[in-house]
């Protein structure tokens, strides 16, 4: 997205002409068989569109996709220049589509192109390290999970300078409800002279129809939009002028600002096509229209206390929807959940109209309270559908779905993940397929989509926007129509290999399958195609007889093909089907799977959670050896392995993006410990109004300390009783200088001015060692002189939450650049801490583990557990491991917590 996104400032001195970070937040793959959505391209900005124009300036930005025979090769190429006489810092940010793998990035810098090299993932490491232990700019590109999809770039660009970006990445793309999509998510921030978006699409069957829309679209804007379209070649561009992306005549703010999506589908006159390219295939599979199979579904819909408001009344207005699009020949039957399960009948039903307004009238009444079992209703879902198909309630011939919705994890009854996925898995035997849908930003989401590909289905995120409801309907009607069952596609033994999945459970009416392979036999002419699969009302076989050297003739001749596509496009979906087995696969089979899928990976040069891209700038270029610089890389903890040396206002010497110390939520405490790859955590409770020290640093003259919120305890109920951090005061003694930051606004004391700034739109100030950096509604960044730079971040609750009350979250970086003496709950932690862990053992009741751990000559015993980390993903949060330290932190802490409290916002805990 071309958008402001969530990053702390990093200074980097004037002196250091060139320096590269790399930071790859990128959730690799949704499930193949299911990725429903393909999500948008999002594109490239400066750090900050209230620079003035004499800063970095991005002049021109190029959006290229290659499209043939779906599977798209993207080019993004952006070019700025710094226009002033001093280095700047350049930002490159794009969030890339799931279904996607980056091939390539490079730059090019006064002429000459860096480029990045695929790695091993700890082969990548080593030398990246290497590199920076030299003194050379170094940059490390890689996968970090599946949940966020966030590529980084920053450079400082020399005065007068410019500097080209350009980022290469694949994918291909699904098909769903009779179309293929490509979202770009544009969002300069910005005027740009240069901006242009250009598609070109081959499809061997031909292009049916062609569409390309953008919905920041006004009527001038409307003719800058071209598309052409001329049987197998389709081609969609949008270059509008300056003037064009002008928000009003005299305005400097642009119009662009949204989705700008292409659709299109090709012709469906037979069953399938086949592309053959230099010995591999693909082969694209989408029946025309058949009568549908009917469908048993049964709806598990989460009613606990955090559903409670919008997120229920979404919910509802999607499940009328639902049964008003369900079809009479269909089953179904409702299963509500809080802390237990709640059948709406005793068996499946038909869908009569008689069924169908009684169930309008049963969701109109749904209720929410209680916390999240999860256990209970996928057992009883299963229990249901065994019962139907044995009394054969449904028909023998019918496809059984379960549709899981939650917005949580799961607090109460059985509450272990594995467990909770092992007993489903149990239960469901092969015979049900489940889907999943996390709504919302507190759900476990990697539970969920284990939960689902476990058995047979996918995992979808519905979000917290105003067409939740619609999100929701949407995934139902692209599972509305299942037309096959039992799908298998066959081809001729010992001439075909290495074939990816060709056995489906389903075929739904606007999708496609795909499978791809190798022909093994150089002297082959000619291959059969077999599939077979049962229909609604009888058993369907397609055959077809595929002659390889015609149809690579053909390929070779089209313009629009790039290399070797139906070979890489293999490659992809192998890689992509072995990294899904890997989730649920047992430790030996698991060995195998990581080989193959890393094997591919190297070969074929994708970044994925396997591989790193390490990018390098030679030796002889860059002769900074004082300072070392590590880019924080997303899943491990960043580490300084050197103290700056004494000419610091020549240099900075940093952790660049280390977040070490946090505290957030009720207020959990989390302690990076680098040197152990590991985390400390601890929580503290107090009561509401008490304000506790979490910095003190007396020689530098800097304190931060933070005042509880909360809502006094009622009773028994243990959830009113939490606290969070609702006011923080920061105070420089040397720069006289006092911020007060609350949920409402953040309020800047220097001498006897005083100056106020909302939440609500963005803002900064900056003056000689001091910068506050506000991003709107989101999160702000103040930063003391060299080093000392905190972030805080402002958590919004929904409307009708339980705790009505946004709160804070601090976070600090530098951590090393603070005084010896340095001090606080967090402070005293920031130079780093010694402690062991031994006699690991399982705690039978929990399942979690439990150790002992040796700190300050005390002897802990400490659970391993997770917090949720809001750096990287502000509205979710990243769970992160770590032990957990009982009774306030007692033991751990310097003295117990109550030495941490202060009188006022302001104060200084130790007093001179």
């Amino acid at each position: 997205m071309l958008h402001r996104s969530d990053r702390r400032v990093v200074r980097i001195s004037k002196m250091d002409p060139l320096l590269l970070v790399f930071t790859l937040l990128f959730y690799v793959l949704s499930p193949i068989n299911g990725a429903f959505l393909i999500e948008g391209l999002r594109g490239i900005q400066k750090r900050s569109t209230d620079r003035p124009v004499q800063d970095i300036e991005f002049y021109r930005i190029d959006i290229s996709s290659q499209v043939t025979s779906r599977f798209a090769h993207n080019v993004i190429t952006s070019r700025a220049v710094n226009r002033a006489n001093i280095s700047k810092e350049a930002i490159f940010d794009v969030d890339l589509p799931k279904t996607a793998f980056i091939t390539n990035f490079s730059m090019i810098i006064d002429g000459v192109m860096y480029s990045g090299v695929i790695k091993e993932k700890e082969t990548a490491k080593k030398q990246y390290e290497k590199a920076v232990s030299r003194g050379q700019t170094a940059g490390l590109v890689r996968a970090s999970g599946r949940k966020t999809e966030k590529f980084t770039v920053s450079v400082n660009v020399a005065p007068e300078s410019k500097v080209t970006f350009e980022l290469v990445y694949e994918e291909m793309l699904k098909r769903r409800l009779g179309k293929y999509e490509m979202f770009i998510k544009v969002q300069p921030k910005t005027l740009v002279k240069s901006f242009q978006i250009e598609v070109d699409i081959y499809e061997a069957q031909g292009i049916s129809f062609l569409d390309a829309q953008a919905s920041f679209i006004t009527n001038d804007l409307l003719h800058a939009i071209k598309k052409s379209l001329f049987g197998e070649q389709g081609h969609v561009s949008f270059k509008p002028t300056i003037d064009q992306q002008r928000s009003c005549a005299s305005c400097e703010t642009t119009l662009l600002d949204g989705d700008f999506t292409v659709t299109y589908d090709v012709n469906r006159e037979s069953l399938g096509n086949i592309q053959v390219v230099n010995g591999y295939f693909v082969h694209f599979f989408a029946p025309p229209k058949l009568p549908s199979v009917p469908k048993n579904v049964i709806y598990i819909i989460d009613k606990s206390g955090s559903m409670i408001g919008r997120k229920m009344e979404q919910t509802k207005q999607a499940l009328l929807r639902i049964l008003n699009d369900t079809a009479q020949q269909d089953h179904f039957n409702f299963i509500l959940f809080s802390d237990n399960g709640e059948v709406w009948k005793d068996s499946l039903v038909k869908a009569t109209p008689e069924n169908l307004e009684e169930a309008r009238t049963f969701v109109k009444s749904i209720i929410t309270d209680g916390l999240t079992n999860i256990n209970s209703p996928v057992l009883m879902a299963v229990e249901q559908l065994n019962k139907a198909h044995e009394l054969k309630i449904v028909p023998e011939r019918s496809v059984s779905l379960i549709v899981l919705l939650t917005d949580g994890e799961a607090n109460t009854g059985e509450s272990n993940p594995e467990k909770i996925q092992e007993n489903a898995k149990k239960a469901i035997q092969g015979k049900y397929t489940l889907y999943s849908l996390g709504f919302g930003n507190n759900v476990d989401y990697p539970f969920l989509e284990k939960l689902a590909l476990e058995n047979s289905g996918i995992a979808r995120r519905i979000y917290e926007d105003s067409d939740a409801d619609l999100q929701l309907q949407g995934f139902y009607t692209e599972i509305a129509n299942p037309t096959l069952i039992d799908i298998e596609m066959q081809y001729t033994e010992n001439a075909i290999a290495d074939l990816t999945q060709n056995n489906f459970r389903h075929y739904f009416e606007g999708s496609e399958i795909v499978v791809a392979g190798r022909v093994t036999d150089n002297d082959l002419n000619s291959f059969i195609v077999d599939v077979k699969a049962k229909g609604a009302d009888a058993s369907l076989k397609y055959t077809e007889n595929v002659q390889l050297q015609e149809k690579d003739d053909v390929s070779k001749q089209q313009k629009y093909i790039f290399g070797d596509f139906t070979e890489r496009l293999w490659a992809y979906l192998t890689i992509q089907q072995l990294l899904e087995k890997q989730l649920h696969a047992d430790p030996s089979e698991k060995v195998n799977l990581t080989a193959q899928a890393l094997e591919l990976s190297l070969k074929f040069k994708f970044v994925t959670p396997l591989t790193s891209m390490v990018v390098t700038k030679p030796e002889e270029e860059h002769k900074m050896n004082a300072i070392e610089r590590v880019p924080f890389i997303s899943g491990e903890l960043p580490t300084c392995r050197s103290s700056c040396p004494s000419r610091t206002i020549s240099y900075v010497c940093y952790c660049l993006s280390s977040f070490l110390s946090t505290v957030d939520s009720d207020p959990h405490f989390v302690i990076n410990v680098p040197q152990n790859n590991d985390a400390l955590c601890f929580n503290i409770q107090e009561e509401p109004g008490v304000i506790l020290n979490l910095v003190e640093d007396r020689e530098r003259g800097i304190s931060v300390n933070g005042e509880l919120i909360g809502k006094e305890k009622a009773g028994n109920n243990a959830r009113s009783n939490q606290t969070y951090f609702g006011r923080l005061g920061i105070i420089n003694r040397e720069q006289k200088i006092r911020i007060e930051v609350t949920t409402d606004k953040i309020t800047v004391l220097n001498h006897k001015h005083k100056k106020t700034l909302a939440w609500q739109k963005k803002g900064s100030i900056s003056k000689e060692g001091f910068n506050l950096v506000i991003n709107k509604k989101a999160n702000l960044t103040l930063s003391f002189g060299e080093g000392a730079t905190f972030f805080i971040i402002l958590h919004e609750v929904w409307k009708n939450h339980p705790l009505p009350m946004n709160f804070l979250g601090f976070y600090t970086v530098d951590d090393h650049t603070f005084s010896k003496g340095v001090h606080g709950l967090l402070g005293q932690f920031f130079h780093g801490i010694d402690y062991e862990i031994s006699n690991l053992q399982k705690n039978e009741k929990t399942g979690k583990q439990v150790a002992t751990m040796n700190v300050k000559n005390k002897q802990l015993t400490v659970t391993r557990s997770s917090e949720k980390d809001y750096k990287s993903d502000p509205r979710k949060g990243i769970k992160t491991p770590c032990w957990f330290v009982y009774s306030n932190g007692e033991g751990l802490i310097d003295g117990t917590h109550t030495d941490y409290i202060v009188p006022d916002i302001f104060s200084f805990a130790y007093q001179e």
